[in-house]
C-alpha cells in the first residue's frame, strides 16, 4: 500500500525532518544550555557520579549535548552528532541508571525503566544518523 499523498509531502518536508530532530534532541540540547545556565550545579552533579576532573567533565558534557544536537537538526555530519550523542547516552546511562544494582523492587523497576528508555534515545539517533544521511 502507498504512502497517502499528503503523509509523503509532510515526510519529505526538511522542516519536518527538523522538528523532528529538534524533538529528538530537545533532552540534550536543553541538558547543556541547563548546565551552562547553573554550572556549580552541573559540576556537583559530575562529581555526585564520580566523575572528576568535574570541570572537563562538564565541558565534554555540554559540547556533545548542544554541539551533537546542532549537527542533527542541522542535518551536517548528522551522524557525528548522532555518534557523540549515542556514545554519551550509554555511558551515562550506565554510570546514572544501574537497575541492576538496586535492591527496592520498585525502584529497580523505576531505574529500569529509564535505563530503556535511553536505550530508546539510543535507537533514535541511530535512525536520525541514517536518515539525515540519506537527505544529504
Amino acid at each position: 500500500m502507498a504512502t497517502p499523498a499528503p503523509i509523503a509531502r509532510l515526510l519529505g518536508d526538511d522542516r519536518f525532518a527538523a522538528l523532528a530532530a529538534t524533538l529528538l534532541t530537545l533532552p540534550y540540547w536543553t541538558s547543556g544550555i541547563a548546565k551552562l545556565t547553573d554550572l556549580p550545579g552541573a559540576l556537583g552533579e559530575a562529581r555526585h557520579f564520580g566523575l572528576e576532573p568535574a570541570i572537563l567533565t562538564v565541558a565534554a558534557t555540554i559540547l556533545v549535548q548542544i554541539g551533537g544536537s546542532l549537527l542533527i537538526i542541522l542535518g551536517r555530519q548528522a551522524w557525528l552528532g548522532a555518534g557523540a550523542l549515542g556514545v554519551f547516552t550509554a555511558i551515562a546511562t550506565l554510570i546514572a541508571h544501574p537497575f541492576w544494582q538496586v535492591s527496592d523492587p520498585m525502584a529497580r523497576f523505576h531505574e529500569r525503566n529509564t535505563f530503556l528508555e535511553h536505550l530508546g534515545l539510543i535507537g533514535g539517533l541511530m535512525l536520525a544518523a541514517i536518515l539525515r544521511d540519506r537527505k544529504g
